[in-house]
């Protein structure tokens, strides 16, 4: 079964990127400080936050300075993906996206808070040892958010 995922781009309180599965009729959600890589080698922190509701998949834009989450957000990337197995403490997918493709896992750390995860990426011929996070958020780009 295909569902879909995005990436956003999220310039709050600090850049991040937070990653959403379609899952159970809502985006189960994660923010990765660091963003998303290509690179079997680099392990990234995943902290689960709320779900949010399925419409939010295209949103960009501005989220106020009075709400949570006050900043400017961009799609990064997007695309679908296949669930190859889910289990309370693990979930890998095959992603199909513009810049997020192959095998990945979510993985939960063992004996911490409970919502903190790694996304790995797991070897394939998509893996890259040279791949390189490009940012979309620029100043233009946050600009012409700003204005609509």
């Amino acid at each position: 079964m295909n569902n879909r995922f995005v990436v956003h781009e999220h310039d709050a309180t600090h850049l991040h990127y937070d990653f959403r599965l379609e899952m159970d009729g809502v985006l189960r959600s994660w923010a990765i400080p660091k963003g998303p890589s290509m690179n079997p080698s680099e392990k990234r922190l995943a902290v689960q936050v709320e779900d949010h509701p399925v419409g939010y998949i295209d949103f960009e834009g501005v989220i106020p300075q009075s709400q949570y989450g006050a900043g400017v957000v961009v799609i990064w990337d997007n695309g679908t993906y296949n669930l190859i197995e889910r289990k309370e403490d693990k979930i890998t997918f095959f992603l199909k996206g513009k810049q997020l493709q192959g095998n990945f896992s979510l993985v939960r750390f063992k004996g911490k808070k409970g919502n903190e995860w790694l996304l790995i990426k797991q070897k394939d011929e998509y893996a890259s040892q040279d791949w390189k996070l490009k940012t979309r958020l620029t100043s233009e780009k946050k600009s012409q958010l700003k204005k609509k």
